[in-house]
């Protein structure tokens, strides 16, 4: 067998490249090690998140993961705005996992929500410094002083660069009055801002967590029980040991925390490929545990008997039972969605290195400082002694919010007295995450002789993303009730129920969380409610929303009515809904409040040799101050692709507490030959900016449901479409 030299597919791109019909052999680069430090340079240092140089270049600190959701360049530009810095001098640093720059944790759609305004004072606190300086400098007021695009400029028309004004402003009080920039002054803000990565991205240079490298590291794969929660009994590791590569075996304990490993037994080699090969060879008999009799179709049953009979009532207004009396007709469907799993195109991966009584650790972490927290809780330490160190994400939809791989790596590193790097398969990564919620759930509405809702029953059951955190949790938790019961329809008798149902495998967040339910049954049931109504599903939601009114959701952000209605008409304008489509065409429409946007799509799908065929979808969205409109645009872009494989594919399983699905090969993706033109426009506003990853998701499938309903007069309640011959 030949040598194995460990070469990541960056690097090899790296080193290989093509040139106007000619093949080019690059040179040795060194991907894996920091840049150097600039050295005569004098920093400034007012914040956490500022250093200027004298030179004039600038490195603005990013405290959140960057995953292909833009924020290293959003909540950088907000600094940069503020100052009137010139972007071309900007860099962006990663902020380490550390308590002092705040909540880091990058999921809930949340970043530019907490950080906006944070971001504007630090960059204008840093503005009004400079002034100072310059007048200072000048003798003159700071009245008279502005910046601008990199200098502070005087009313007689002489300007200082900012770099020029470093060693004075490091002398000068921050400020504590400190004025925000007139939005119609914004550079960057609401602009098309190209990424601060994409140059990386292009040539390699962007260390995501699979690509970094320490002296002497250890690749490390690890066996699972085939069942949550179960434990090695026994191992033979014999044959393991003759691939080549391959150096130990060890058996790793159960974590029994929230974010805790699995345990199993580790490979540890010299390369990945051996490590893999060598778990492929391991002989494990396991105690399956209590989730051994875990079968998801019987699990549906069980939590879909649940909703037809009445269970906690989690929310009333008025008297449904009444309702349902005098209603002119009454319509009932019950909906099953499965588990889902996140799979990111990066696997879950980390690498340390204890030494002593000290740790670092390199990952692609959406929540640092909840992965620094168990590293230290593990390691019986204390948080001084435990670096985080946060890579590029290649994804991470919630899954990497979870960092049982962090210690993992952590675990290992320990045990060897060695780095090492744990690498999950895309296999693993299907068969041990932490899963979307399966979920049952009836409705059950009334309509008056005008089509009027008069009565809406919605009763659900799905195992809690607290069962993670409090085991034996068998009801949903309020804020996971919320999307159902805080719905933006002016419905006189309205109830909301949960019934029980116990988790049996690791529940966890995933982009959109219960919205995905939630805005699925909602919408698919408006629409059926629309057909017997004999209205327009269009015209139908917005009587449905009713009146403009800001609803009091017990939140800091209320939800206003207008603005939901608002993103219906504009899409449906964009869409030209109500006009006449190529035969065999047909639309269906969507709508869903969520993460504090507002949001709305319309499908265009037909049927090509009786299977669905996607062609167009337009999406309308309303978050506020937008930040960026590139990475607006972007985020419901892979949103729209993002519901299209949940809708069409998405579906995990057990049987006998294993899950069955192991890859793509079966857990499949939207492929580029069906994706369809997506059309977003983003709606102007001044409101507070609001989430922008996960809202655009929900809207995807029931639009898709609604549209094949319009065109076959099939109306389809459970996913995946694959189920059925129409995928």
């Amino acid at each position: 067998m030949s040598d194995i030299h460990n070469m990541s597919r960056r690097s090899f791109v790296k080193n290989i490249g093509l040139a106007s019909g000619g093949l080019i052999l690059a040179g040795s680069t060194y991907l894996y090690f920091d840049k150097k430090k600039p050295e005569n340079k004098i920093e400034f240092n007012p914040n956490l998140f500022v250093q200027l140089n004298s030179d004039g270049s600038l490195i603005l600190i990013a405290s959140r993961s960057e995953m292909g959701n833009g924020v290293r360049t959003s909540l950088t530009s907000v600094i940069a705005d503020e100052m009137d810095a010139d972007w071309n001098k900007v860099t962006v640093k990663q902020a380490m996992g550390d308590i002092k720059y705040g909540d880091q944790n990058t999921d809930g759609s949340k970043s530019i929500l907490y950080l906006y305004d944070t971001m504007r004072k630090m960059g204008a606190t840093v503005r009004a410094m400079l002034i100072t300086a310059a007048a200072k400098t000048w003798q003159v007021p700071e009245e008279e002083c502005t910046a601008e695009n990199h200098f502070i400029i005087h009313s007689s028309g002489k300007k200082i660069e900012f770099g020029a004004l470093v060693e004075l402003a490091k002398t000068l009080k921050v400020p504590t009055n400190i004025v925000f920039k007139n939005p119609n002054d914004f550079k960057y803000i609401g602009k098309h801002l190209k990424s601060i990565d994409i140059n990386e991205y292009v040539n390699g240079a962007a260390v995501f967590g699979l690509d970094k490298r320490l002296p002497n590291m250890k690749f490390v794969a690890i066996a699972r029980c085939p069942v949550t929660f179960g434990t090695v009994k026994s191992f033979d590791k014999t044959a393991a040991m003759k691939i080549r590569g391959v150096e130990a075996i060890i058996e790793i304990p159960r974590i029994e925390r929230p974010f805790g490993p699995l345990g199993g037994v580790a490979v540890i080699a010299t390369n990945t490929w051996a490590a893999f090969k060598g778990k492929a060879a391991l002989e494990i008999e396991w105690n399956y545990g209590e989730n051994e009799t875990y079968d998801s179709d019987q699990y549906m049953s069980q939590i879909t008997d649940n909703v037809h009979k009445s269970g906690k009532v989690a929310k009333e207004i008025g008297n449904v039972n009444e309702g349902f009396k005098g209603g002119h007709k009454t319509i009932e469907s019950t909906f099953q969605l499965p588990h889902l799993v996140h799979t990111p195109m990066e696997v879950p991966n980390a690498a340390a290195w204890v030494q002593g009584d000290t740790c670092e650790v390199w990952a692609p972490t959406q929540d640092p400082q909840t992965a620094r927290n168990e590293v230290v809780d593990y390691l019986k330490t204390t948080v001084d002694k435990v670096t985080l160190n946060v890579t590029f994400l290649g994804g991470g939809f919630g899954r990497k919010s979870k960092p049982d791989y962090v210690v993992e790596a952590v675990m290992v590193s320990k045990m060897i007295k060695a780095p090492v790097q744990v690498i999950w398969t895309r296999e693993d990564d299907v068969k041990h995450g932490y899963y979307h919620t399966v979920s049952a759930q009836y409705m059950k509405a009334s309509i008056d002789s005008q089509g009027n809702v008069t009565s809406w029953l919605h009763r659900f059951a799905f195992p809690s993303i607290m069962s993670t955190f409090a085991p034996g949790t068998d009801f949903p938790a309020d804020w996971e009730i919320a999307s159902a019961a805080n719905i933006p329809y002016a419905i006189k008798n309205f109830k909301v129920e949960v019934g029980q149902a116990p988790a049996h495998v690791r529940i966890g967040w995933m982009r959109s969380v219960i919205n995905i339910p939630h805005g699925f049954s909602v919408n698919v049931f408006a629409d059926e409610l629309a057909f017997a109504a004999n209205k327009d599903p269009l015209e139908f939601r917005l009587n449905l929303i009713g009146p403009d009114r800001i609803e009091d959701t017990k939140d800091p952000l209320k939800y206003n009515t207008a603005r939901l209605k608002n993103v219906l008409n504009v899409v449906a304008k964009n869409a030209n809904w109500g006009k006449p489509l190529p035969e065999g065409h047909a639309y269906g429409i969507a709508v869903q409040y969520s993460f504090y946007s507002y949001v709305a799509s319309v499908v265009e799908v037909s049927m090509v040799n009786d299977k669905v065929k996607v062609h167009n979808i337009y999406t309308a969205i309303d978050c506020g101050t937008v930040i960026n409109k590139d990475t607006v645009k972007a985020q419901m872009e892979g949103a729209a692709i993002f519901g299209m494989s949940l809708a069409f594919y998405g579906k995990i399983t057990a049987k006998n507490g294993v899950i069955e699905q192991n890859s793509f090969t079966d857990y499949k993706m939207i492929r580029m030959n069906e994706i369809p033109n997506v059309h977003v426009e983003i709606v102007e506003s001044t409101e507070n900016p609001t989430g922008v990853g996960e809202p655009g998701v929900p809207v995807i499938a029931p639009a898709i449901i609604n549209a094949i309903f319009k065109l076959t007069g099939k109306r389809y309640h459970n996913l995946p479409l694959s189920d059925y011959d129409i995928v």
